[in-house]
């Protein structure tokens, strides 16, 4: 908690300044320095610091605008604290409108703290991590589904990690997908050096949903609030929430047959057991194959491209507890919600 200056390699940002930035992470094979934009804005009052990061994978890009909105549109005259801005960390990536690094593929959200003697993905890592991420106290990263599906708009995180958690509920979703998280992500990283991250999953690749990133941006005011960043906002409720911790209470439903398939539900739609939440048929329409619901639950994700081979994933498919799927159901109602 703190009103002074904030200092990363390079440069200084005093309280009351609001700096854009190209920070240099590599080099291209020419030699001309690779550059990700970063605005950095420290508050006259004192507060946390807080990172917002978008784009560690580089198709997805609807966090791009909830970060660059943050940055650039809000009024930000009474931060308490300072907000560092990162919409877009893997600059390669974007450009190439792929999702892992284009020299030899890597996953730039599996290569943090990174390292300076490392690889070309943990060298950038490496400069992020050391630079904007480790220094705050608390983040909130932001992506999308991977190509070809799409996600409803909710938080995944360490629940048992208090301080974390903490973060994951001011975020105030209705989901909450409890989980450790694999070794390299970055709100995994961030979190064992004592800054608190999430990551929020939101809608698809390759594009901007805007009903989304107007949600998620409701998500950064009550986080705001939470934190005292911003006094005048407050923390929200989202009617009601589900975290899931088991696996038992998720599971990605996968064909079991190759086919073009019809999804009969949106994500966010609740699906009761036995449900056909989609049907997979070859091009004659003459070999339907039904995909039921092996419980009653919550379609947190869905395929958006309609073909596939066996083993291929449909739905990704939460369970909710009896009280929670009353809820869901009255809101959801008349229609029973969600199908299309």
């Amino acid at each position: 908690m703190s009103n002074r200056a904030f200092t990363y390699n390079g440069g200084k940002v005093e309280p009351g300044e609001h700096r854009n930035l190209r920070f240099v992470v590599s080099e291209t094979y020419l030699g001309d320095p690779i550059r990700i934009p970063v605005t950095i804005v420290n508050g006259e009052h004192e507060g946390p610091t807080a990172f917002l990061s978008a784009a560690a994978h580089g198709d997805e890009l609807n966090g791009i605008e909830v970060v660059r909105e943050v940055a650039h549109e809000w009024d930000l005259s009474e931060l308490h604290g300072t907000l560092i801005c990162l919409p877009v960390l893997n600059v390669p990536a974007f450009l190439a409108q792929q999702r892992y690094l284009p020299v030899y593929d890597r996953d730039l959200n599996r290569s943090f703290p990174g390292s300076p003697d490392s690889t070309t993905a943990k060298r950038m890592a490496n400069r992020i991590f050391r630079n904007f991420i480790e220094p705050c106290d608390l983040g909130l990263d932001f992506h999308t589904s991977t190509r070809g599906r799409t996600n409803m708009i909710h938080v995944r995180a360490d629940m048992s990690d208090p301080a974390v958690a903490r973060v994951a509920c001011a975020y105030g979703t209705p989901v909450v997908i409890d989980s450790e998280g694999g070794e390299g992500m970055l709100r995994v990283e961030a979190s064992n050096v004592d800054t608190p991250t999430i990551t929020i999953e939101m809608g698809e690749a390759h594009r901007f949903q805007r009903p989304l990133i107007d949600e998620a941006l409701e998500g950064v005011v009550s986080v705001f609030a939470e934190f005292g960043l911003q006094k005048t906002r407050a923390v929200r409720w989202p009617g009601w929430r589900t975290v899931i911790t088991g696996s038992r209470e998720k599971t990605w439903l996968r064909a079991d047959a190759g086919g073009i398939v019809d999804m009969h539900f949106d994500h966010g739609a609740l699906v009761h057991e036995g449900d056909a939440v989609c049907t997979i048929t070859n091009p004659f329409k003459d070999d339907n194959v039904r995909v039921e619901a092996p419980f009653t639950g919550l379609l947190v994700g869905v395929l958006e491209n309609p073909v596939v081979y066996p083993g291929n994933p449909l739905c990704h498919l939460v369970e909710l507890d009896e009280r929670t799927r009353r809820v869901v159901e009255r809101e959801q109602s008349p229609n029973g919600g969600g199908e299309t």
